[in-house]
């Protein structure tokens, strides 16, 4: 894929709806519009919902259509400063003690072994420097895997984008980031850090968005097949599943039927790819057989 031109920001929301529209992204009319206030208010967005159901995807939307520069960072329990902000390089810090020491130029070197020379820079820090092409897209991924204490830590940035470095002071951005926050809500954000984003939820699509994204991404298959297999995960959303699929599942399955050339869904053919919509064997088991025969048959009965 050719490397986008820096692009300027949306001036309305029919232009942020556009952006995303070109990023292959269905948005409704209150996604564009958190995403346009976002962009010209210069706040973080907060995107809370369903794995699987696109938040992580509007990061990267955002990061192709206005030519920026994508910094991820993926959030995990445990998650300390090291890993998501700066280290010191301490390997070769000790390096030039040793060869200070044996030249005889201690002094000289204690003055220089916290500076930048020295510093690792994690993705926070990096989404505080300059960028080609313009402020990057910081996408913090998944904050509710992280501990609690990181969300404090997180606080500084997103208020006043500036990180405490307290060999080194503080460094600001020249130009603010663009921060995605998502969260599959496994516990709750704290009130703290939502004070400083807005806030959108991300829900499943409605029938109509999603028989466009397949439309969108897997364009090869049928305008058939594609309505039966969004009604039929429409359908699966409202069983009593452990997972339901997120839309990543569907276009999963829409490129498995078509790599095995189906024109019209099945029971077999829908048994013998549940694990392409299932992540769950219990789930799975669940679905298979009966239950997936009853389902199709209620949406060609609907059709």
């Amino acid at each position: 894929m050719a490397e986008r031109k820096p692009a300027t920001n949306p001036a309305d929301v029919d232009q942020a709806a556009a952006l995303l529209r070109d990023g292959a992204y269905v948005a409704d009319r209150e996604l564009a519009t958190v995403v346009y206030l976002a962009l010209s208010l210069g706040r973080p967005l907060l995107l809370e919902g369903e794995a699987g159901v696109g938040k992580t995807e509007i990061a990267k939307v955002l990061a192709e259509t206005l030519g920026r520069r994508l910094i991820r960072l993926q959030c995990f329990e445990g998650l300390d400063l090291a890993s998501a902000a700066y280290e010191w390089d301490y390997p070769r810090q000790m390096v030039a003690i040793r060869v200070a020491e044996a030249s005889g130029q201690t002094a000289s070197v204690e003055s220089t072994l916290y500076s930048r020379e020295y510093l690792i820079e994690r993705p926070l820090l990096s989404a505080l420097e300059p960028q080609p092409g313009g402020a990057p897209v910081l996408l913090i991924d998944e904050i509710d895997r992280a501990d609690e204490p990181f969300e404090a830590f997180l606080l500084e940035l997103l208020s006043d984008f500036q990180l405490s470095i307290p060999e080194l002071g503080t460094i600001r951005a020249a130009e603010r980031p663009i921060v995605v926050i998502t969260s599959n809500r496994t516990r709750e954000v704290h009130d703290a850090l939502r004070r400083r984003c807005l806030y959108h939820w991300v829900p499943y699509p409605s029938y109509e968005a999603e028989a466009e994204i397949v439309a969108l991404k897997a364009p090869q298959i049928s305008s058939e097949l594609r309505a039966q297999l969004v009604a039929f995960i429409h359908e699966l959303r409202k069983q009593d599943l452990y997972k339901a699929p997120g839309v990543a599942e569907t276009i999963d399955w829409a490129h498995a039927l078509s790599q095995l050339d189906v024109v019209l869904l099945s029971s077999d053919l829908v048994d013998d790819t549940l694990g392409s919509l299932l992540k769950y064997q219990d789930d799975i088991a669940r679905i298979r057989g009966s239950e997936a025969a009853r389902l199709l048959a209620e949406i060609q009965s609907a059709a």
